[in-house]
């Protein structure tokens, strides 16, 4: 039995411009000595818009407690993750009872009963509806949920739904020097995209493998940690270069296995944690520019929305004029590590 990725659902909050972000609430939130640089952070950052369900631009949430956050998470991720899912379902023509698992991942927020129980409850799925909740992995979780999910449909037969669910505007930090904070909150967004996994032949793409390396010895260069003050996020300018030694092998191990090379990978789905993590899988698998546009439109578009973002980029290249036949998801977060996933169009949707 085969796995294949049917719908992509994707809901999103308000969207603010970079520059209104950086003129209403950042260049004062920045005010002091290193207020240039996070100007020059802002402009360099590649992004043009990003959502917020918590804009800066309404309320300044840098002085919250960790409580107040998570009660507001619980307010917002819920109804827009329950939109995501409802229109990935809509799309498969799949009933909310035909579920077999549905799986959320999310760094952003915790409550307890969490959107899989909620949103399963809101949807109308089934009481026995299996559920999984993963949290804390980061930027790359939709890859390691979307391979539990493919996993779970292959083998028991019954469709799966993966949800990831951020809401990094709710992690505002408190005015800072630090330019590990400036590049963060130049980069992160919010947003919620769901996935429906079908069982056997059809139109979609094929789940053929996901795979993973981490570098343990450098995991104190990406963090998240949880503050009284929200989450707080240290990101090295070093984790470029750690990608770099690890990218290139993963990938070309990976598309061996099923007897492809890089050449034959039509549609490229990198995260974009930023404009130096696109440039760094450019050059290591040797791709042209054109390869990851649609990743660097993404990002521009819609900004860094961590665990979502790789799965608004599959949607965005599934949806061209010519659908790519085989899509190489990449992602990357905390570990630090590296994520792939090989996706191959069936039924209708495969060319030729």
């Amino acid at each position: 039995m085969v796995s294949r990725l049917a719908a992509i659902g994707v809901a999103l909050p308000p969207s603010a411009s970079q520059e209104e972000l950086w003129a209403g609430y950042f260049r004062q939130h920045f005010a002091g000595a290193g207020q240039p640089l996070a100007e020059r952070i802002f402009a360099n950052a590649g992004v043009q818009s990003r959502q917020a369900a918590v804009s800066p631009l309404l309320e300044d949430v840098s002085g919250w407690s960790t409580r107040d956050r998570m009660a507001r998470y619980a307010t917002e991720a819920l109804p827009l993750g329950t939109l995501a899912v409802q229109r990935a379902l809509d799309e498969a023509q799949l009933p909310a009872s035909d579920v077999g698992l549905f799986a959320v991942c999310s760094c952003t927020g915790y409550a307890t009963p969490g959107l899989d129980i909620l949103i399963a409850r809101d949807l109308g799925m089934s009481a026995s509806t299996q559920r999984l909740f993963v949290g804390h992995m980061g930027c790359y979780a939709a890859l390691p949920g979307l391979g539990t999910v493919a996993d779970f449909v292959a083998a028991r037969g019954r469709p799966g739904v993966l949800l990831c669910a951020e809401l990094t505007s709710l992690h505002a930090q408190p005015p800072t020097d630090d330019p590990q904070q400036m590049v963060a909150h130049a980069l992160f967004s919010d947003a919620a995209a769901a996935a429906v996994v079908l069982p056997g032949a059809g139109i979609g793409y094929q789940v053929r493998e996901v795979a993973a390396v981490t570098d343990t010895n450098t995991s104190a260069l990406m963090t998240w940690t949880v503050t009284d003050l929200g989450f707080r996020m240290e990101l090295s300018s070093r984790v470029p270069a750690v990608l770099a030694k690890h990218v290139g092998a993963l990938v070309r191990d990976l598309l061996a296995r099923h007897d492809l090379a890089v050449a034959d990978v039509d549609g490229w789905a990198v995260h974009p944690g930023g404009p130096r993590i696109l440039t760094v899988v450019e050059r290591e698998l040797g791709l042209a520019p054109e390869a990851v546009a649609t990743s660097r439109r993404v990002l521009r578009e819609y900004g860094n929305c961590s665990s979502p973002t790789v799965l608004l980029i599959v949607r965005e290249l599934l949806s061209a004029p010519e659908p790519p036949r085989n899509v190489l998801m990449l992602a990357f977060g905390p570990g630090l590590t590296l994520y792939a996933a090989l996706l191959t169009a069936t039924g209708n949707n495969s060319p030729g």
